[in-house]
Order: C-alpha cells, then sequence, then structure tokens
C-alpha cells in the first residue's frame, strides 16, 4: 500500500497548477459533447485556399474497410464510429478522418463518409473526445478547401465541434494534446473567419511553440514520432497563413516559420543516412510523415533548414566513415508530462554501414498492459539495470514516478561521459562513458556500488551473431566484454510498428562494478 502511495506521491509531484486545475474543473463540470447546436448562431465557411500538403497513408480501403496500426477491419453494414474491437487508438485513428487525404480518395467517397459521422455524431463518444475533434477538423477542412466544397450540413457540424473544442482545450493533459488543439482552432478560425477562436488558437500556439520547442529544434517529449507529427501540423499551418492571412499576421507567421525551420535542423541531424529515424521513446514507422515527405513539402513552402547543435534535447549524434550512433544523455522529458517517455537513460542506437546495428525496441501497442510495460522499461533498451530496478519507474501506460535525473560531465569530439541518478533509491549511480575511434566504439559502465547490474545491447532482427566465451561475433565485426561475470545470448520481440513485432536476439552481460565493452567495426 505504501509504495502505490509513494508512486502516485512521486507522479503527481510534478503537475503543473494548470493541469491540475482544469482536470478538476473537466470532472466536476462535464461539457456534453453535443455538436448539434440550433439554437447557436454559427456562420458559413469561407472560400480559402491550400497548397497540396503530405498525403496520407491508405487507410480507406472502400467497401466500409479500414486499416489502422496494422489491423484491418471491415463493417458489415453501417460503420460504427465508436468500434473499439482493437483498442481505443484504432478509435481514434478511425475518428480523425486522416483517411480524406489519402491520394485515391474521390470527393463523393470523402463526402459520403463525412455524412455518415454527421448522421451519427450524438452517438459518437470517443471521437468527441478534443484530441481527436482536433483532427478531424484538420482533415475535414483541408478536404472542404481542397474541392471547393459548400455544405451547410458539414459547416454546421464543424462549428459544433470547434465550439466543443475551444470550450475544452486540453490543459489538463498538455504537450501535443494541446498544440493539436492549437492548430484545429487555427484551421477553424480561418474556414469561419472567427475572432474568437483565432485569439485562442494564436495564444495556444505562441505560448505552447515556444516552450515545446527546445532550443536544438526537438519537440520536448523526445519523440522522433511526435516531432515529425507536429512539424507536418506547423507547416500545414504555414501553408494555410501563406495562401489565406500573410499580411495579416507577418509576425505569427515568421514565428511559425521559425520553428519549423529549428525542427527541420533537428529532424535532419537525427536521421540515419539510409533515411531511418531512431525509434526511441514512443516512435515507431508509418504513423507520422517520413523524413523525405517533410522535407519535400517544407521546400514547396519556402522554408528553409535551421540546424542547431543536438543540445537541450539530449540527444548527440556521431557520424564517422564506417558507423553512425545517436545516445541518449539528457532527460527523459519535460517533467510534468512524461507519458511518451522511457527508461531508457544512456540508451544508443547503432548503424553500420548504412544498416541497423543495434536498435532500440521500439513499440507495438499503447493498450495498457503487460506489452506496454515491457516496451518502456530499462531491459528495453541498449543501457543497464541494477539490481533489477528501473531507472525511471514508468507504469500505467503513460506515467512516471521517480526519474533519472543525468549529469553531463565530459563532452568532446570523441568522448561523452555522463552520470545519472535513477539508482539513488538504492543509493546507487550509473556512469556511462563512450569514447569513439574511427572504426572502434568504447563503452565504460561504472556503477557506485557492489550490485549486480545487466548491460543489454539489442540487435536488429537482420543481424546474425556468434557468441564465442565472453565475444560476440558478427559479420560488423566484434563485441568484447572486459570486466564482465557472464554474457549470454537471448530472443526479445523487436517492434516493427503497432501490433507488428518480429523475433530478434540480444545480448545481455552480467557485471558488478565495472564493464567495458567494445565495438569493433571490420
Amino acid at each position: 500500500m505504501l509504495s502505490v502511495v509513494l508512486r502516485y506521491y512521486h507522479t503527481l509531484k510534478f503537475l503543473q497548477w494548470t493541469q491540475i486545475k482544469y482536470r478538476l474543473r473537466y470532472q466536476f463540470s462535464p461539457i456534453r459533447p453535443d455538436t448539434h447546436i440550433d439554437d447557436v448562431q454559427w456562420s458559413e465557411g469561407k472560400t480559402r485556399f491550400l497548397n497540396d500538403s503530405i498525403d496520407a497513408p491508405k487507410s480507406w480501403l472502400g467497401n466500409n474497410v479500414f486499416k489502422f496500426l496494422n489491423q484491418l477491419h471491415q463493417f458489415d453494414q453501417d460503420i460504427d464510429w465508436n468500434f473499439r474491437g482493437f483498442g481505443k487508438l484504432w478509435t481514434y485513428n478511425l475518428n480523425y478522418f486522416e483517411f480524406l487525404a489519402q491520394a485515391n480518395l474521390s470527393k463523393y467517397e470523402g463526402l459520403g463518409l463525412i455524412h455518415d459521422f454527421i448522421n451519427k455524431e450524438k452517438e459518437v463518444k470517443d471521437g468527441m473526445e478534443p484530441f481527436p475533434i482536433s483532427l478531424r477538423c484538420i482533415f475535414w477542412i483541408r478536404f472542404l478547401i481542397k474541392h471547393q466544397i459548400k455544405d451547410e450540413q458539414i459547416d454546421q457540424s464543424l462549428f459544433g465541434q470547434l465550439q466543443l473544442l475551444s470550450k475544452r482545450p486540453e490543459y489538463h493533459l498538455m504537450g501535443n494534446h494541446l498544440l493539436e488543439n492549437g492548430f484545429s482552432l487555427l484551421f477553424g478560425a480561418c474556414y469561419f473567419d472567427n475572432e474568437g477562436w483565432w485569439s485562442q488558437a494564436k495564444n495556444i500556439l505562441e505560448t505552447q511553440l515556444t516552450e515545446q520547442i527546445l532550443s536544438d529544434g526537438s519537440h520536448f517529449e523526445l519523440s522522433p514520432m511526435y516531432h515529425q507529427i507536429m512539424l507536418y501540423r506547423l507547416l500545414d499551418s504555414i501553408n494555410l497563413l501563406q495562401n489565406n492571412y500573410e499580411e495579416k499576421e507577418i509576425a505569427f507567421l515568421e514565428l511559425l516559420k521559425n520553428k519549423a525551420e529549428l525542427m527541420l535542423g533537428w529532424l535532419q541531424q537525427m536521421t540515419f543516412s539510409n533515411g531511418d529515424l531512431p525509434q526511441v521513446n514512443d516512435s515507431t514507422n508509418n504513423i507520422a510523415p517520413t523524413h523525405l515527405s517533410l522535407m519535400n513539402y517544407a521546400r514547396q513552402l519556402n522554408i528553409s533548414i535551421q540546424q542547431k547543435q543536438l543540445s537541450t534535447s539530449g540527444y548527440r549524434k556521431i557520424n564517422r566513415p564506417n558507423y553512425e550512433i545517436l545516445i541518449d544523455v539528457g532527460q527523459i522529458g519535460p517533467d510534468y508530462i512524461p507519458g511518451h517517455a522511457h527508461s531508457d537513460t544512456f540508451n544508443f542506437v547503432l548503424h553500420h554501414q548504412s544498416n541497423p546495428l543495434i536498435v532500440d525496441t521500439g513499440i507495438s501497442t499503447y493498450e495498457k498492459n503487460k506489452r506496454r510495460n515491457v516496451e518502456r522499461s530499462t531491459s528495453a533498451h541498449n543501457t543497464v539495470m541494477i539490481d533489477g530496478l528501473e531507472q525511471s519507474e514508468v507504469w500505467g501506460g503513460f506515467r512516471v514516478a521517480r526519474r533519472a535525473k543525468v549529469t553531463l560531465i565530459e563532452e568532446t569530439n570523441d568522448i561523452i561521459t555522463a552520470t545519472h541518478n535513477g539508482y539513488q533509491r538504492i543509493n546507487c549511480e550509473h556512469q556511462r562513458s563512450f569514447n569513439f575511434h574511427s572504426d572502434a566504439i568504447s563503452i565504460k559502465d561504472t556503477i557506485t556500488k557492489n550490485k549486480v547490474a545487466k548491460a543489454f545491447f539489442h540487435f536488429d532482427s537482420n543481424v546474425k551473431i556468434e557468441l564465442i566465451k565472453d565475444t560476440i561475433k558478427g559479420t560488423f565485426g566484434e563485441m568484447n566484454f572486459e570486466g564482465c561475470d557472464a554474457v549470454k545470448v537471448e530472443p526479445y520481440l523487436l517492434a516493427k510498428g503497432f501490433n507488428h513485432k518480429v523475433e530478434a536476439v540480444r545480448a545481455v552481460v552480467t557485471f558488478h562494478h565495472q564493464l567495458l565493452t567494445k565495438i569493433t567495426f571490420q
């Protein structure tokens, strides 16, 4: 019982007062999700313009068939917008209406799907939460502008949904949720020429972009996937302003452009030479637009790239002729919103000759289950676990209680050394030092107490290795472990996307005080 109380204490103590205030307000003063506004004056959508954006992945397959998160479902007769057969995230995706941006979707198919939703919207549950409303309104407006559609029923529903969103922005969650609310209100304000929503959107975006985009260009939740999504939405907003408000909103447009330039620079540095992004924290493939599509979209909008040295995000990328390595020597994320963070301090991802060698386990689910716990745990990352404890206490799907704090000790072109206090509850600290050579990497792990420690190294599913005594050999070269008690190779499940896992192998190296790992490339 005491441990549960302490877990809640160490989780809740980091919340901002704003989050607490709005959570209480929404809990005790719920807004009825009824978007029918017959008694409220609403306005007709204005004629607006947009350049082409990024095409959405194909998720509407026709004949009432949808595919999201690698799971396909066909509705027998009518679409059930409350369908929960694959969990809430699938339901959310169904209600986002991102499929309206598919390259092959006709105007008449899109209109049919929108009207089907409107005819059933009184019964819609999860889809009337602020987050899916935010995305749905953006994709509806993009679709209406693209096809220059004037439809009174759609405008009335859209106005009502935006009105509901305006009354319930997600200040209790903050982070990417609140940004999505702001982007949606911006689109709604432009489409309906609504000054109230315009003021609200600008206030959210100016405040949150200033806080959430770090000085090196990273989105502060430190997930490359969410970084891509927020950059995508930012580029769409620039598109909107350039085509409809450029002269009126010069200062606001310049702010958006500046943040986009920084985000493009961070994304470019984080991307491996083969086009892969490291799947660190809550990141996986086939959710966000690709690095290449975002760069091309930015180029079409005349957005340049502003590249700052990786710093405040805590990530460092080292490029050598024979290898590329990304390491994490930063904090796990913003203290008051660590929902997409993992227990992965000093984790690293390594590519050899443009091919993935040592990878992050990735994510395959957002359900609050055992697999979610595994994928966020210390042992799912290329770092060290001491006494079987988590560096940062991840729990509840999107919660973190006590969390590791990092101190950077030394940083040069060839050496990075840092320590963290995630094991202070057993009076132990972990220090890791990376030494980069032209054809080798040395990793020294030191723990300050005589405890049982395990270092994990997760190999990509395409990598074949052989354990010979205490040495791992492969086509890449070899890994030697000095100071180890034992080395074993065991299977693990590598996430390749939501609901998509493949078998791979990892090395588990047991040691007590100090371990020196040397990776030598052929």
